[in-house]
């Protein structure tokens, strides 16, 4: 037990470095709530095609993130060897591959709108699918003009978290928040002498929001003297070696992200086969679970950032000691959280103009994730310390190929082919993520990760 506990010393560097990074999350998955709940005023049509947009951003989002984490590996290992130069190659490949990404993703959710949103809609026992088509077609259009400043300012948040500058990202997220929910206000309902928008007004207030917070980001990380961001545009030059490392180690990487993502938003798509009302309680149970969530996902950052920090200096005693403490940390923590969400799921489906019966089956959705959540946060913290050590490949199949080989087909086959309840299907997919533990503790258990990447850079 001694060895899953850690000194007060450990404890403090663990909250310097995640809280932050809580914190800002948190801000940023409220601001979606905030986005839900006003959009939710309007109606189940509204609510519901806004939902299915954000879920299709959702894998524009983490294919970023993909693109930024093979980098950040790299990048964690140069911090903990002090290696300036290296943390400047690091956020070069950052900007040109997020880039690269996003602009893809601007082609093809701006030709595809239609039938990518229409994916998700099913004729149920609530809810017209035509209008829902249309208003989540009107906000997509408009939330495509967040996508560039979006992927920057992940670019400059994932390099100042890499180096434990934690507390910026949390200030531009805790702008960027109020500035949403301000606008939402007004855009949204047409306050102050504004034109009522309703779903167009969201959009509009989320964009804003999200080009303050870059701003406020990217000058913030300069304004601070002698750090590697201040030479970065000096030139784009990123040598070969490392440039085949970081493609390397960051396609798995980006792949598993695009892959995991897209499992997620295909898993959706199978639920929403059993009727609208289904894919609005899913979003309503979402919005809620994404905000408890930020905990283990938190922490699963802080300890692939702690973590590497070790392997970069070498340290492979005090990684393992690190990896340790920190899973058994997080289980903890969420074992708590879980129950907290539990607890307050009947009130807060309260919140939204819709029906009973939905508000019931969104609460249903929420204990199932409440109960799981101590389970997820070993997942989460097993995939960041593979992660760290480079095993970007292993996460792969760790991660995504469980999900398309278990997950979804288990979805298809209980939503096509039985008549069993929606509640009992979703319990049962969610269930699946328990024997990705068992994985994931024997991957850890060999020590496989304890590696320095960097050493020979």
């Amino acid at each position: 037990m001694k060895k899953l506990i850690g000194d007060k010393a450990f404890y403090l560097k663990v909250f310097k470095v995640a809280f932050p990074m809580m914190v800002q999350m948190s801000i940023t998955n409220f601001v979606g709530l905030l986005d839900n709940l006003m959009v939710g005023q309007l109606g189940t049509e509204e609510m519901t095609g806004v939902a299915v947009v954000n879920q299709i951003l959702f894998v524009f989002n983490l294919c970023v993130f993909g693109a930024l984490s093979g980098a950040g590996i790299y990048g964690s290992q140069f911090y903990g060897k002090k290696d300036t130069a290296g943390l400047q190659y690091v956020m070069r490949f950052k900007l040109i591959a997020s880039m690269i990404v996003t602009g893809l993703a601007l082609v093809l959710l701006y030709f595809a709108a239609e039938p990518l949103v229409g994916l998700f809609l099913t004729e149920g026992s609530e809810g017209d699918v035509q209008s829902t088509l249309e208003y989540g077609k009107t906000y997509l259009f408009y939330m495509l003009f967040t996508l560039i400043p979006f992927a920057v300012k992940e670019c400059y948040a994932s390099s100042l978290k890499e180096v434990e500058r934690t507390v910026l990202p949390m200030v531009g997220s805790g702008v960027a928040v109020i500035v949403n929910f301000a606008l939402n206000y007004v855009l949204i309902f047409g306050k102050f002498g504004a034109p009522e928008l309703g779903v167009t007004g969201a959009a509009i207030a989320t964009l804003i929001a999200r080009f303050i917070e870059l701003i406020i980001v990217a000058s913030g990380a300069h304004l601070k003297k002698n750090n590697f961001f201040n030479g970065v545009y000096r030139s784009f030059y990123i040598p070969k070696e490392l440039i085949k490392g970081l493609l390397v180690k960051g396609f798995p990487l980006l792949l598993n992200e695009t892959l995991w993502s897209g499992g997620i938003a295909t898993l959706n798509q199978c639920y929403s086969m059993r009727g609208l009302q289904v894919m609005t309680a899913i979003n309503m149970a979402s919005t809620i679970s994404n905000l408890f969530n930020v905990v283990f996902i938190s922490m699963g950052s802080a300890t692939a950032i702690l973590v590497g920090q070790e392997l970069g200096a070498e340290r492979y005693e005090g990684a393992k000691d690190t990896a340790r403490k920190m899973t058994a940390f997080s289980v903890a923590i969420c074992g708590v959280i879980g129950v907290l969400m539990a607890l307050i799921a009947p009130g807060f489906t309260t919140f939204y103009n819709t029906s009973d019966s939905i508000r019931g089956l969104a609460c249903v959705f929420i204990y199932v994730a409440a109960f799981i959540m101590p389970f997820d946060a070993f997942n989460q913290a097993a995939y960041f310390i593979l992660r760290s050590g480079g095993k970007t490949f292993i996460t792969f199949l760790f991660d995504s190929l469980f999900f398309w080989y278990a997950s979804i087909p288990v979805a298809q086959l209980l939503v096509r082919g039985t008549d069993f309840p929606i509640e009992a299907i979703y319990a049962i997919c969610y269930g699946l993520n328990l024997l990705k533990c068992v994985v994931g503790f024997v991957l850890l258990k060999k020590g496989i990760w304890v590696q320095s990447i960097v050493k020979r850079q």
